[in-house]
């Protein structure tokens, strides 16, 4: 027997600019993909993703809770320490793995190029809010019944919390809803350009906390801050939640879907 020529081994290119994130084109194309993966999921496995999500950005939005009670650091400052805070929600969405409605609003990229028809759009966010407004009260109740936010600070901020927004004005409540969701899922996609988990971690902390220090509406968190609030003693109920929550979601879908996913696809995506 002859003995087989062994092939030259190549060495990889170096990366001489030190940069090793996707640029945004690449990016546009990994959320498409990402989106038809998304679109065509078992509806079990997104309904079980859907409620983890919804426990997550609660988890946040509990946290960014305690790190606002008391704090005497003005208010500036304060709502930053709460922004970072509640950015943990989204980090355990996006690297532990979950499904949630405000992000999937970039499905319409995979939607607008003909990949996933209207059809598979509208299931996986009926299935992801549904799934996701369930999980984010199951946590509200939990908090609610362990005593956690018993004490008196920490009960009051929670019904301040609810009633602030609750008395929103419903063109308010959806120009907030509007502005949050444009920088929650700007968060999403830095952390598609990033290869590592701490790269992720920071893109994602970034817009997040931007969006809740200036007071932005996120419809998933308030399913948890609200029937929160209403637990503990806020003014309020059932109607007060509903014209919230309505608003605040209609200007998500407008934020992330019309702000992000359709802008990205027409400079990225559309077929010239």
């Amino acid at each position: 027997m002859t003995p087989q020529k062994r092939k030259p081994r190549t060495r990889p290119v170096p990366n001489v600019t030190g940069i090793d994130a996707y640029a945004p084109a690449e990016i546009a194309v990994l959320i498409e993909r990402a989106g038809v993966a998304k679109a065509r999921m078992p509806l079990d496995k997104l309904l079980m993703l859907g409620l983890l999500a919804g426990a997550f950005i609660a988890f946040g939005a509990a946290f960014y809770t305690l790190a606002i009670t008391g704090s005497t650091l003005g208010e500036g400052p304060t709502r930053l320490l709460g922004g970072a805070a509640f950015s943990l929600g989204l980090v355990l969405v996006v690297v532990a793995g979950a499904e949630l409605f405000t992000g999937n609003n970039l499905i319409v990229m995979a939607w607008a190029d003909g990949d996933v028809s209207g059809g598979e759009l509208l299931r996986n966010w009926v299935a992801s809010y549904i799934s996701n407004a369930i999980g984010a009260m199951v946590i509200a109740l939990l908090v609610f019944y362990s005593g956690a936010f018993d004490s008196g600070d920490l009960r009051l901020m929670a019904i301040v919390i609810a009633e602030t927004k609750m008395n929103l004005a419903p063109i308010d409540a959806f120009m907030r809803g509007v502005l949050c969701n444009a920088l929650v899922c700007l968060a999403v996609w830095l952390s598609y350009a990033s290869h590592r988990v701490s790269g992720k971690i920071l893109a994602i902390m970034l817009p997040v906390t931007a969006f809740v220090a200036l007071g932005f509406e996120h419809s998933v968190a308030n399913f948890y801050l609200i029937p929160l609030g209403i637990m503990q003693g806020a003014a309020g109920g059932t109607v007060s939640f509903i014209a919230n929550i309505v608003p605040v979601t209609l200007g998500n879908i407008v934020g992330g879907a019309g702000c992000v996913a359709l802008v990205y696809w027409v400079i990225y995506r559309r077929k010239d």
